[in-house]
């Protein structure tokens, strides 16, 4: 991607009532007014207002708006059209043949990036709130782009500089009576303390992101199917009291206790002489064994763990409770809850066990931010660099202190894309949608 070349790709997806064709670049405004005419050319006098014209033969709003003070920060132009495949692709075609080529995978939010409108923290946001498929992501993602890490990161790159540039002033100037700060090393243990924090988070930043592989397993006719189309709110999964009836896999994302998941239903656990039953079977092993959480479904009606074995990772859930009348029903060493997926009765239960089984305690509150793998990977090398420094600080090894200090300022620095590798940005960039 170079930033001199003016672009063009659909800002929106195909199929709605309009669409936005994006053009950014130095003569952005130049082929705004070659491929779209209206009573008057776009210009600095109608920026930022919304111009109604024709383009390709089509009626399209227009609306110029000047760099700087664009998205990319460039010069930027779009074109409002009616929706559809065929009527935006008219209008693109028409940019493109005006002077312009087509942007490539996330050029838009790179753009802006280089041109300082975004740094790569608030950069990879744009991404997340795309890609966002729970309310917990979208929120974090959103505080993340108003700049919520950013500023943390901001001040900590802040401390460590200014102990950095005390450091290296003791280089310059070994001989003068200055006025030296004689706790410098004891300045970086608050920097090393919020980076340890940064670092705690990064576990809940992988859940929210990426949710938690959940397989819904157990006896057939157990109602797992009925479970997966409780949890998800609709008929995904066919249900009828005949045994097997699940014969494979079925896979779903969903969000459960606000936790995004993706959500494996799983054929019966039986001895079967069906060779496809049989491996369906053999493939709801491979999922239980290989997911983060197991919701093992036992039916309350017949009190029959079906030789369940409790383990860390598992909730039992004791299905069809309406059924259950007054039965006992073992006691089980794991967490478990009793409900009914046919009625609803006592789902939420399950909402709640689970959260406190993700999070690991009844109390976790949504996070102001946490650091994605990317970021952690930095902050692990961040923070790994003070202890050696603060060591020779108190040594008063001022030349070899500097060398761990500036280690840890350029973690942090690639994290905010200061000195962000060239593959690196094309790696994060690559994975936007083309028109962001």
């Amino acid at each position: 991607m170079n930033t001199v070349d003016t672009i063009a790709a659909p800002a929106t997806a195909v199929g709605g009532a309009i669409a936005v064709i994006r053009i950014s670049g130095p003569d952005a405004l130049a082929v705004g007014n070659r491929v779209w005419h209206g009573k008057a050319p776009l210009c600095r006098e109608n920026a930022r207002m919304m111009c109604l014209g024709r383009c390709g033969g089509d009626q399209v709003l227009a609306v110029y708006m000047p760099g700087p003070r664009s998205y990319t920060g460039d010069d930027v132009v779009e074109l409002h059209c009616h929706g559809g495949a065929l009527a935006a692709d008219q209008v693109l075609q028409c940019t493109l043949r005006g002077g312009c080529r087509m942007a490539e995978p996330g050029e838009f939010t790179f753009r802006a990036f280089v041109n300082g409108k975004l740094d790569l923290v608030r950069a990879e946001a744009v991404s997340e709130i795309i890609s966002a498929d729970s309310r917990m992501a979208l929120n974090l993602a959103e505080k993340q782009l108003s700049g919520a890490l950013s500023r943390v990161l901001a001040t900590l790159r802040d401390n460590l500089a200014a102990v950095l540039a005390e450091c290296e002033s003791h280089l310059d100037f070994p001989d003068e009576e200055l006025d030296w700060d004689t706790d410098l090393a004891d300045r970086l243990a608050a920097p090393a303390g919020e980076l340890a924090k940064l670092l705690a988070g990064a576990r809940d930043g992988m859940v929210i992101r990426q949710g938690v592989r959940v397989v819904i397993s157990g006896l057939p006719n157990a109602g797992k199917s009925s479970l997966l189309n409780r949890i998800l709110g609709r008929e995904r999964a066919i249900v009828t009291s005949i045994p097997g009836t699940t014969r494979d896999t079925l896979e779903e994302t969903a969000t459960l206790g606000g936790i995004p998941v993706r959500l494996t239903d799983t054929a019966g656990l039986r001895q079967s002489d069906d060779e496809v039953e049989r491996i369906g079977i053999e493939r709801s092993r491979r999922e239980i064994a290989s997911a983060e959480v197991e919701l093992r479904v036992l039916d309350a009606s017949t009190g029959d763990p079906g030789g369940f074995q409790p383990h860390d990772r598992a909730i039992a859930v004791w299905n069809k409770m309406d059924m259950a009348g007054d039965r006992i029903l073992p006691e089980l060493n794991c967490r478990t809850v009793h409900l009914s997926a046919l009625t609803g009765e006592n789902v939420d239960s399950l909402h709640r066990m689970f959260r406190e089984l993700v999070w690991g305690r009844e109390d976790w509150a949504e996070p102001d931010f946490a650091v994605s793998s990317r970021h952690a990977a930095e902050l692990e090398q961040a923070l790994q660099a003070l202890p050696e420094a603060m060591s020779l600080l108190r040594d008063q090894r001022w030349d070899l202190a500097a060398i761990p200090l500036r280690s840890s300022l350029e973690a942090l620095g690639r994290i905010t894309g200061e000195y962000a590798d060239p593959d690196i940005l094309e790696k994060i960039f690559s994975r936007f949608c083309i028109g962001k």
